[in-house]
């Protein structure tokens, strides 16, 4: 009969705990449908203060979420589930940059074409024919971040929407959290400022 030793027996004891362990983190993993539902609003948010149309955001928010399930289905993807969410702001912000570089581009040729036959009417600006202007009393914190330079802006809808914390912001724009702080100090001053202004108006 073959008895176990001391140093067996813990080993054999720290995998379980190690295989328990395992188990109870596959309990709490949420299905796509579910992690979608829980965090698509914020998510919207930050692509809306991102881009330059609401259509735009909710282009960006999609193709940011197909980047995350080829990942994810391929294998590719490292970090687990509670990484998801920092890397679809990641890619979000990403996106929204070439988006804005492909609008600039159209844009060009857009003038280029207004310049050539002046009676095309091709020069509409996509911000301004969306419904987001008609909703500034709805939406007046949103507009009020659209207002702030982006550095500001993207930094608050990532801490209070997004629930990130100031090192996960940090990772997601590549800055220190230093200036994540203080970004979120004085974007947070200009939008009580515009608040008050707004109450003494009223």
């Amino acid at each position: 009969m073959m008895i176990e030793r001391p140093q067996d027996e813990e080993m054999n004891m720290s995998a379980q705990a190690r295989e328990q362990e395992m188990n109870e983190d596959a309990d709490h993993l949420l299905s796509w449908d579910e992690w979608l539902r829980r965090h698509v609003s914020q998510l919207l948010l930050f692509a809306r203060q991102q881009s330059r149309s609401a259509e735009d955001a909710e282009d960006i928010l999609q193709d940011a979420l197909i980047r995350l399930a080829r990942k994810e289905a391929a294998g590719e993807f490292m970090g687990g589930q509670e990484a998801w969410l920092s890397y679809v702001f990641a890619s979000i912000r990403r996106l929204a940059v070439d988006y804005g570089r492909k609008a600039d581009r159209r844009q060009r040729r857009e003038d280029e074409a207004c310049s050539a036959d002046p009676a095309q009417d091709a020069c509409a600006d996509p911000w301004f024919s969306s419904s987001a202007a008609d909703e500034e009393l709805k939406q007046f914190m949103e507009m009020q971040l659209k207002k702030l330079p982006s550095k500001f802006s993207e930094v608050i809808v990532l801490k209070i929407w997004g629930e990130q914390t100031f090192l996960q912001i940090a990772e997601t724009l590549e800055i220190s959290q230093n200036t994540v702080a203080s970004r979120y100090r004085y974007g947070i001053d200009m939008l009580r400022k515009a608040l008050r202004n707004r109450k003494e108006e009223i």
